[in-house]
């Protein structure tokens, strides 16, 4: 049989009232759930925490956007693990995915808390301060005094004047009060006020979760607007600010070249001392000093400047920190006939801390074949036992520098870049050095010696140093510092600030003196609040006593007029 069109199932059993039945969420109710999850304090402080735990892999492997000469060595030490941890963007830890998630889902998570709290914060700084509770002895610090008043009228005068220099008192000390009296029972009246201080607490507490999100807004801004690139400069060179200057360049997102403001900055000398006193510290830096001229755009001036560390040059709306320093040797090749086919100053890295130093110097052209070297450079060599050489001081006071030379294709016309501090040997014959049965090339300053093959000579001309430079810019630093130091104040606030409600009670009864209680309740740990209670008792007697005193000199006058 056909049901009608209209017809609608019906469960007509009847309830279990034994089971509860709840309705079902439904998508908006989800998505309801799911904020107020994301809001609550616990996912915030989950998520910061988390937020920590994913900056750690920035720490333990290099970074692209800092050493991008460091990931490149990294590859090569670690040929198996470098191209698993690429995939996982752990050499872009601050730029990946998981690190943007928790970025983004941290900022929500503020605001979400945020912005309930200063609307429902905004409405208490609007409110009277609550009504006196019933029993006072119940609360912290709970003090109370009788009057010796007179009865009927007399004490319920006592009791107002009590009330109302309470009130006064607390209103001096940035209390906000509110006044209330009432009939309890028959023959039985109170009279309160009721004061509150302490909001500046959680006005802290919104200014430092509020300065949290102005950090991370002008964090991500500064970082998509801004720059980071590093430079190497040996002295007596100069850099310009143009995006070909840079040895690495790690733009914003939103960055665009034309933003970069000219100006020239030519490395005149890097100054380093030494420790020379202590035997212990022997050769440990204590200043580095870069002077360095500079020149902007449009300006036929030029000024001197100095560069320390921690103490950076701003210039152009960058800043100019001193990162690293080394020797860049100067290295002349010539040809058989001795035409200089190659004359450079060449950056060779530190290995040590007294700056023996790893460098490579490539000739593609002018030779009878392409002349690669890798050599060492000690800025005062001795020789251990075993022959091998090292730097025993980071001073130039006995320079050498050995060089092992190869031939062969270099590879520069492949197209493909090349690390200028790198040389692959695979393809390449070694003339010198190893097993090739030559010694390898020594060279103090000034002296010159053959290639192998007769391809020509070597000098080693001077010895100047380089500083390495890196040149940020963050147009959001400011707003940074602003909302660091707004974070800072509302945290302080909120932790030495207390907040905390005290009331003072008169309560008249026919049949006994006026009876005065203090009590104090504090929202939070405030483990001065008994001693603010007492003090208010104290101060609020004191006060009462005056009052009485200057009465009864005014009814004593009042008196004595009378008196024929």
């Amino acid at each position: 049989m056909s049901r009608p069109l209209d017809h609608i199932e019906v469960d007509v059993r009847p309830p279990d009232p034994g089971k509860i039945t709840e309705p079902a969420l439904g998508f908006t109710g989800w998505m309801r759930w799911m904020w107020r999850q994301l809001t609550s304090m616990r996912v915030a402080l989950f998520l910061l925490l988390l937020l920590a735990l994913a900056a750690v892999p920035g720490s333990l492997v290099p970074q692209r956007s800092s050493d991008p000469n460091g990931v490149v060595q990294y590859f090569k030490n670690n040929p198996g693990l470098a191209p698993v941890l690429d995939k996982l963007q752990a050499f872009d830890a601050y730029t990946s995915f998981w690190f943007s998630s928790i970025y983004l889902l941290l900022f929500i998570s503020l605001i979400g808390c945020v912005l309930p709290r200063t609307v429902h914060h905004l409405r208490s700084l609007r409110a009277t301060p609550p009504k006196t509770p019933a029993r006072l002895s119940r609360m912290s610090g709970h003090i109370s005094i009788e009057l010796s008043a007179g009865r009927g009228a007399a004490s319920a005068a006592t009791a107002a004047t009590a009330i109302s220099t309470a009130a006064t008192i607390l209103r001096k000390r940035g209390y906000r009060i509110a006044a209330f009296s009432g009939t309890q029972a028959a023959g039985r009246r109170e009279l309160s006020v009721s004061a509150e201080r302490g909001y500046l607490r959680e006005a802290g507490n919104l200014t430092f979760h509020i300065a949290l999100v102005g950090i991370l807004i002008t964090v991500g801004i500064g970082g998509g607007f801004g720059f980071n690139g590093n430079r190497v400069v040996v002295e007596g060179q100069s850099m310009i600010n143009t995006l070909a200057a840079y040895d690495s360049f790690n733009p914003g997102r939103f960055f665009s070249p034309t933003e970069l403001a000219p100006y020239s900055l030519t490395l005149n000398k890097l100054a380093v001392t030494y420790e020379t006193q202590n035997k212990r510290a022997r050769g440990l830096p204590t200043d580095y000093t870069a002077t360095v001229t500079t020149q902007t755009q449009g300006s036929p001036d030029k000024s001197s400047r100095t560069i320390k560390v921690n103490e950076p040059l701003t210039i152009g709306g960058t800043d100019v920190y001193l990162l690293g320093n080394g020797y860049a040797p100067r290295i002349t090749v010539r040809d058989p006939q001795g035409h200089a086919v190659f004359s450079d100053d060449i950056p060779f890295l530190p290995q040590d801390a007294n700056l023996t130093s790893l460098g490579v110097v490539k000739v593609p052209d002018g030779l009878a074949k392409q002349v690669g070297l890798i050599g060492f450079f000690y800025p005062t060599k001795s020789t251990a036992s075993t022959g091998a050489f090292y730097s025993s001081y980071p001073d130039l006071t006995n320079p050498v520098l050995t060089l092992n030379a190869y031939s062969g294709d270099l590879g520069i016309n492949t197209g493909a870049p090349k690390s200028v501090y790198a040389l692959d040997t695979t393809k390449l014959t070694q003339l010198t050095g190893g097993t090739t049965g030559v010694r390898s090339i020594e060279l103090k300053l000034g002296q010159t010696q053959q290639l192998p093959d007769g391809l020509g000579s070597i000098t080693l001309e001077r010895v100047s140093r380089f500083a390495s430079f890196e040149i940020h810019h963050d147009p959001a630093q400011g707003w940074v510092l602003f909302f660091a130091i707004a974070a800072l104040g509302g945290l302080l606030t909120s932790l030495f600030v207390p907040r905390r409600r005290l009331w003072v009670k008169a309560i008249v009864d026919e049949a006994k003196p006026v009876r005065i209680e203090y009590a104090g309740l504090a929202r939070g740990d405030d483990p001065q609040l008994h001693d603010a209670v007492a003090d208010l008792a104290s101060a609020h007697q004191a006060a009462l006593r005056s009052t009485s005193e200057a009465d009864q000199d005014s009814q004593r006058n009042t008196d004595l007029k009378g008196t024929p």
